[in-house]
């Protein structure tokens, strides 16, 4: 049940030093902690829908919030507006208050204006719930919070069923990095953003329904992952189910350094333009990227008692190799060059300094590396030497103005040095990165529950990580049985980063986290499907089992429905 005592989860011992560095090297920025003020939860409604907010009220609201260094600006949406883009669907928006709010607005070291800025979405039916929707990516822009949640698209808008829902730009405005010149927007997007908006949120909450939220939620996919952890670790008490999909736990310490690792394997095979410089998209055509997806699924299918182009069981593709794919002779699109060969074997591997130390895990093999969202991360569509692939976009804009530290704006990712570099990168992991707790004491204490989804070909943060880091927490849980009472994960064989591949990747997590936190029941799949518009398996269905079980062929029934297989250990 939630509880209102309010409780500050303080970073550990170790990180101490590296804040200190943080401070020397990039500015005198105030590093406290922030402040925690009201806890998650209140009232013990039934969360049946309580007409409450109408247009009047949405504009009084700010005048009687009382949100101290914060300026508030409302709008009223009435009811049976259609959502933005969904015209020709019918689907329509509930009357609903719309709150834009600007938290500590200041001039930054670096002479740009700065807040945290946050959208907060009040229907006029509320639930009772409060949904926090994470962000990705360098953040920077407010998520529209009329929209689904932010893994999959499964879930129905948690607007429309009557949720309060939040988004926050993470206190900088524009997706590009460069906010890192600034120490304390690295903080606000470390952790202080989500701190502020989570509270000022659940004031607004309280201002205008006259009660707190019955229940809080999180929800986020990617950089919306790692903010699942940091809520889980830092604020234990604010959130009664959390959901972190592909969770970026080791962003600035691990996926990084192997992003630069794989951009510098696949350079180093790619075909050169005529003035000599590579052409990193064509390092492996799409059709080298199908006969390794080929090779895979025929190598691993089966182990899930039917062979219907998705690897169920996990673990069955541990022993695959691509050396079975090298030409004997030419390169032909029928086989791959040794060159090609080694780059994959070392991409899959994970990056590794001089020593033979592992830097990160390895990225799994799994059928989804020959779908376009593999191979946007990975190697691009550039037909020319200059990359557009998102390790080179994203990955190293946030390398060199905010991982880094100080940030290094001239640096060449083809020069990533794997025994000096990390180390530049520890300061902020120690601020910024969730994977060093697992233990969650005290949000397993607070009652919280938690669910890991993951795709098995995501090319950014591997699977492999979160199934470590899952492994690890039961490890120190009592084992995997006495940990799925708090946490449970569920890996999506074929999807790629947050969706997308050749999977079932269209699910309704929150009602599965609602469901557990609210009816106690726990999770032991999640039914998912592939949409219409899927080019693999359009309409087909499928349990995500939790980890570690998978989802087994009954041995009868129609392979497209969900309803054939069994959640089962090996």
């Amino acid at each position: 049940m939630p509880f209102d005592h309010a409780r500050r989860a303080l970073p550990p011992a170790s990180a101490t030093a590296p804040i200190a560095r943080l401070r020397r090297n990039i500015g005198p920025a105030a590093l406290a902690m922030p402040l925690l003020m009201a806890a998650c939860g209140g009232g013990h409604g039934d969360a049946q829908a309580q007409p409450v907010s109408s247009a009047a009220a949405c504009a009084a609201l700010p005048s009687k919030a009382g949100l101290a260094a914060t300026t508030l600006v409302t709008s009223y949406v009435e009811p049976g507006t259609k959502r933005p883009g969904d015209a020709a669907t019918g689907a329509f928006l509930p009357g609903h208050c719309v709150v834009t709010g600007s938290i500590n607005p200041r001039l930054g070291v670096d002479g740009k204006n700065y807040a945290i800025g946050f959208q907060l979405s009040l229907p006029d039916q509320w639930n009772g719930r409060f949904l926090f929707i994470g962000g990705g990516g360098n953040d920077g822009i407010l998520r529209d919070t009329s929209l689904s949640s932010s893994i999959s698209g499964g879930t129905p808008s948690p607007l429309g069923q009557g949720f309060a829902v939040v988004s926050t730009d993470a206190g900088h405005t524009g997706t590009s990095a460069s906010f890192g010149a600034d120490p304390q927007a690295r903080i606000d997007h470390a952790y202080n953003s989500y701190d502020k908006t989570a509270v000022a949120s659940k004031s607004l909450i309280s201002a205008l329904y006259g009660r707190k939220p019955d229940r809080s939620y999180f929800s986020g996919c990617s950089g919306g992952g790692r903010q699942a952890m940091m809520f889980s670790q830092r604020f234990p008490d604010y959130f009664d189910g959390i959901t972190a999909g592909a969770p970026a736990m080791r962003v600035s310490s691990g996926a990084t350094v192997a992003a630069m690792w794989n951009t510098i394997q696949f350079t180093a095979i790619a075909p050169e333009d005529a003035g000599g410089k590579r052409i990193l998209s064509k390092a492996l055509s799409n059709s080298d990227l199908k006969l390794v997806a080929n090779a895979v699924n025929a190598t691993c299918d089966a182990a899930d008692g039917v062979v219907d182009g998705l690897a169920q069981n996990i673990r069955a593709c541990k022993a695959f190799d691509p050396a079975a794919l090298q030409c004997s002779g030419d390169k032909t699109d029928s086989c791959l060059s040794s060159a090609q060969v080694g780059a994959l074997k070392k991409v899959f591997a994970g990056p590794r300094n001089s020593a033979g130390t592992a830097l990160y895990t390895g990225q799994p093999w799994d059928a989804g590396l020959g779908a376009p969202g593999w191979r946007s991360w990975t190697l691009g569509n550039s037909s020319t030497a200059t990359p557009d692939a998102r390790y080179v976009t994203l990955m190293v804009d946030a390398l060199i103005n905010e991982f880094f530290t100080p940030p290094d704006l001239t640096f060449n990712p083809l020069t990533f040095n794997f025994d000096t570099d990390p180390s530049r990168m520890a300061a902020y992991s120690a601020i910024y990165d969730t994977y060093a707790d697992d233990k969650l004491a005290a949000y397993q204490q607070r009652g919280g529950k938690l669910l890991f989804i993951h795709g098995m070909s995501d090319p950014i943060f591997s699977a492999f990580d979160t199934i470590d880091y899952y492994e690890r927490l039961a490890a120190n849980n009592g084992g995997v049985a006495a940990t799925q009472g708090f946490a449970r994960a569920f890996m999506v064989p074929g999807m790629n980063h947050c969706s997308g591949g050749p999977a079932t990747d269209n699910f309704d997590s929150v009602q599965a986290m609602v469901d557990w936190v609210e009816k106690g029941i726990a999770p032991d799949s999640i039914t998912a499907k592939a949409l219409p518009t899927s080019a693999d398996f359009p309409h087909r269905t499928r349990p995500l089992c939790a980890y570690p079980k998978f989802a087994r062929y009954k041995g009868s029934g129609s392979v497209e429905e969900a309803s054939s297989f069994v959640c089962a250990a090996e």
